[in-house]
C-alpha cells in the first residue's frame, strides 16, 4: 500500500486523472456509450508513438545531432543550434522527447565548456522551442494528436493554420538568443561531446524503428480505419526485436489520457453539467484553455474542453500557448525541470524563477497574436 501511495504521489497528473474519472463516473453512471465515446484511435496512436520513441532513445538514433553540436565553438551558434534542434525535432518526435534528447546534451556541453551560467536560460529557451515548434505538426504534441483526430481537415490544412504562430515563435527565439548574448556575441566555448557510439549490431534495429515511425506518421496523416492493425504490427515487431523495450514505455501517460477521456465523456453525457460548461466555454475557448491548463496541464484540459468548444482554432492555439505560463501548463516543462534538478538538486527554485521570467516575456508577446488568429476558423 505504501508503494502505491508513493507512486501516486510521484505521478500527480495520473492521480488527478484517476480522481477526476471516478468523480465523473459517480455523477454520471457509466453506459455503453461511454466506451464508444473514448478516443481509442488517439490512445492507440499514442501507444505506437511512445514505443517507437523509446527505441529511438535506446538506439541513440539522433547521435549525429550530438556530434555536430560539439563542433560549434561560439556559444551563440551552439545555442542557436540546440534551441532550433529542439524546435524542429519536436515537430516529429513530440516536444517531450525532443527535450529528453537535447537538455542533457546542453547541460553536458555547457558544463564541459565552463559556461554553466548559461544553462538555465538556454534550456528555458529549449522548453519554449519544444512547445512552439511542436505546434506545427498534427503529431508534434499529444494535444495536437488528439485534436487533429477530431478535426475533419487534411494535414496540410492543419499545418497552414499553425504556421503563422510557429513562424513568429521562431523569429522571437532568434531575438531572445541574440539578447542573451548581446554583450559578447562572439564568446567562445570549447567542449567535447561524450555521446555513446553507435553499435554495429544495432543497425537493423535503428532501420526498423525509422520504418515504424514512418508507418505511424502515415497512419496519422491518412486517418486510415486500419489503425488497429498498425498498432498490432508495431507492438508485434518490437516484441520480436526487443521485448524489454515494451517495459520502458510511459504507460502512465496512456492511463492518464484514458482517465481524462472517461472524465470528459462522462461530463459531456450529463446534460445539466454540459449545458453550463457549454455556455461558459463557448466564445472563450482560448482563455479557458490557457487557464485550465495551469491547473491540470494542457493535454487533459484539451480533452476536457473539446466537447464544449465551438471555436476549434481558439482551443488549439490556447493549448499550445498554455505551456509558457507555468511548469504545470505543459508536461514537457515538467520533464525539463526533472532533468535539470537531477543534475542540480539545489537549484530547483532558481529554475522556476528563470523559467517564469523568460517564458512570461515570451508569453506576453505571443498571447495577443494567438487570440487574434483564433478568429481564423479551422472549418
Amino acid at each position: 500500500m505504501k508503494k502505491v501511495l508513493r507512486f501516486l504521489k510521484k505521478e500527480l497528473m495520473l492521480t488527478l486523472s484517476l480522481l477526476a474519472a471516478l468523480a465523473a463516473l459517480i455523477i454520471t453512471p457509466p453506459t455503453k456509450r461511454l466506451l464508444a465515446d473514448i478516443d481509442w484511435r488517439t490512445l492507440g496512436t499514442l501507444l505506437m508513438m511512445l514505443c517507437v520513441l523509446e527505441g529511438f532513445k535506446k538506439e541513440n538514433v539522433l547521435r549525429p545531432v550530438a556530434r555536430l553540436a560539439s563542433r560549434l565553438h561560439r556559444v551563440a551558434a551552439l545555442t542557436l543550434f540546440l534551441v532550433f534542434g529542439v524546435f524542429f525535432t519536436s515537430m516529429f518526435v513530440t516536444n517531450d522527447v525532443s527535450l529528453i534528447i537535447f537538455v542533457p546534451l546542453t547541460i553536458l556541453l555547457f558544463r564541459d565548456g565552463q559556461k554553466e551560467r548559461y544553462i538555465l536560460p538556454v534550456i528555458t529557451l529549449e522548453n519554449i522551442a519544444a512547445i512552439r515548434g511542436s505546434m506545427l505538426m498534427p503529431f508534434g504534441s499529444p494535444q495536437n494528436l488528439f485534436l487533429y483526430g477530431q478535426a475533419q481537415v487534411t494535414a496540410w490544412h492543419f499545418m497552414l493554420h499553425m504556421l503563422p504562430l510557429c513562424a513568429l515563435s521562431a523569429l522571437l527565439l532568434v531575438g531572445f538568443i541574440f539578447f542573451l548574448y548581446r554583450r559578447n556575441p562572439k564568446e567562445e566555448i570549447r567542449a567535447e561531446s561524450r555521446d555513446e557510439p553507435w553499435q554495429a549490431e544495432g543497425r537493423t534495429r535503428r532501420a526498423v524503428y525509422l520504418l515504424l515511425f514512418a508507418l505511424i506518421i502515415a497512419v496519422i496523416v491518412t486517418r486510415t480505419a486500419l489503425w488497429p492493425y498498425a498498432v498490432a504490427l508495431v507492438l508485434a515487431v518490437i516484441a520480436v526485436m526487443d521485448r524489454r523495450l515494451l517495459l520502458r514505455v510511459d504507460y502512465v501517460l496512456i492511463v492518464t489520457f484514458f482517465c481524462f477521456f472517461v472524465f470528459s465523456s462522462s461530463i459531456a453525457a450529463n446534460e445539466a453539467i454540459a449545458s453550463v460548461l457549454k455556455k461558459a466555454v463557448a466564445g472563450s475557448e482560448y482563455w479557458w484553455s490557457i487557464g485550465l491548463s495551469q491547473i491540470i496541464s494542457n493535454v487533459p484540459s484539451t480533452i476536457v474542453l473539446y466537447p464544449f468548444t465551438e471555436n476549434f482554432a481558439a482551443l488549439i492555439y490556447g493549448a499550445d500557448t498554455a505551456g509558457l505560463c507555468s511548469l504545470i501548463g505543459s508536461l514537457a516543462s515538467v520533464i525539463n525541470y526533472r532533468i535539470y534538478v537531477r543534475e542540480y538538486p539545489q537549484n530547483g527554485g532558481r529554475f522556476i524563477r528563470v523559467f517564469t521570467l523568460i517564458s512570461w516575456a515570451f508569453f506576453l508577446i505571443v498571447v495577443v497574436p494567438g487570440y487574434l488568429l483564433s478568429r481564423w476558423r479551422f472549418f
